[in-house]
């Protein structure tokens, strides 16, 4: 298997923060958004990496982002290294194929999900509750049911090393203001209707995912990433079979495992064995393939 890039160091570029995932610099007026190979689960990241991750993230990120380019535009300036300043070039070859060179906008403080089908915290919430984040919905759904229709439920944007918690679009109102977050919710929906759409051609079920948002020039844009497995739950749609979780194309794989463990998801992590970081590699790579046609 192909060396994990697990941290980048690059002499001459100012390393701005450095995420579960991503490592970016700052580079004046822009920003350099590094994908590595790192992964996460439960808010600890993995001593390991998953091969050509970074790189699956960035090409399906990109596909997203030229996609919904008619409902609202995004931070990429370009993708192709050959296009970033001249400080970023010694470093080409690692950064070819999982970098991004991006407008520099203000982060919205809040994560913004959408849900189309019901899983995860929210089927947690429903069974408690009978809604998610306080929406209502009807009785009688089963785990992994697709909803009647998707809905908003925006969460905090927590530090790393701790939990997002979800709020109430009420709550994003207070935090974000009321007429950005109303068009954020807009926006979200339009996004994730017609993803849901495309994906869904392509033997793809996009049953939740999340998005972040940011002011640049006073313009509300799309940043960060956009419909990764990791930042959405992708299902194969010919086996999709509501009633319990689903298989998926995500770092569910990964999670499925680790519950298998008498660990007490906290730093530090457990070891992987290869086989588990070779088929959570074969299923990212399997999205990308899915969704845009093309591999490595």
């Amino acid at each position: 298997m192909t060396t994990p890039v697990l941290n980048t160091d690059f002499p001459g570029l100012k390393l701005a923060a450095r995420g579960k995932v991503r490592d970016i610099y700052d580079l004046g007026e822009t920003l350099l958004i590094v994908t590595t190979d790192r992964i996460s689960a439960f808010d600890v990241i993995m001593n390991e990496g998953i091969p050509h991750k970074g790189y699956v993230l960035t090409q399906i990120s990109a596909y997203w982002f030229r996609q919904m380019e008619d409902i609202i535009k995004n931070h990429i300036i370009s993708t192709d290294v050959a296009d970033f300043p001249a400080e970023c070039q010694p470093y080409a070859d690692v950064l070819a194929g999982r970098s991004m060179w991006v407008k520099k906008a203000q982060p919205l403080a809040a994560e913004c999900i959408v849900r189309g089908y019901i899983s995860g915290s929210g089927w947690k919430d429903y069974q408690q509750t009978g809604a998610i984040c306080g929406i209502k919905l009807p009785e009688g759904l089963k785990e992994s049911d697709r909803l009647p229709q998707p809905i908003f439920t925006p969460s905090t944007k927590a530090e790393l090393g701790t939990h997002d918690e979800n709020i109430s679009f009420e709550q994003m109102c207070e935090i974000c203001g009321k007429e950005i977050s109303e068009k954020v919710r807009e926006v979200t929906l339009k996004i994730y209707e017609k993803a849901r759409d495309l994906a869904d051609q392509k033997g793809i079920i996009i049953a939740d995912t999340k998005f972040e948002y940011g002011i640049y020039e006073g313009e509300l844009i799309i940043i960060d990433e956009c419909m990764t497995p990791d930042s959405s739950r992708f299902w194969p749609k010919d086996s999709y079979q509501p009633g319990g979780p689903q298989p998926s194309f995500d770092k569910q794989f990964l999670r499925d495992y680790l519950e298998t463990l008498d660990w007490g998801k906290t730093a530090p992590a457990p070891p992987l064995p290869e086989e588990i970081v070779k088929k959570t590699g074969e299923k990212y790579m399997e999205a990308l393939v899915k969704l845009t046609g093309k591999g490595l």
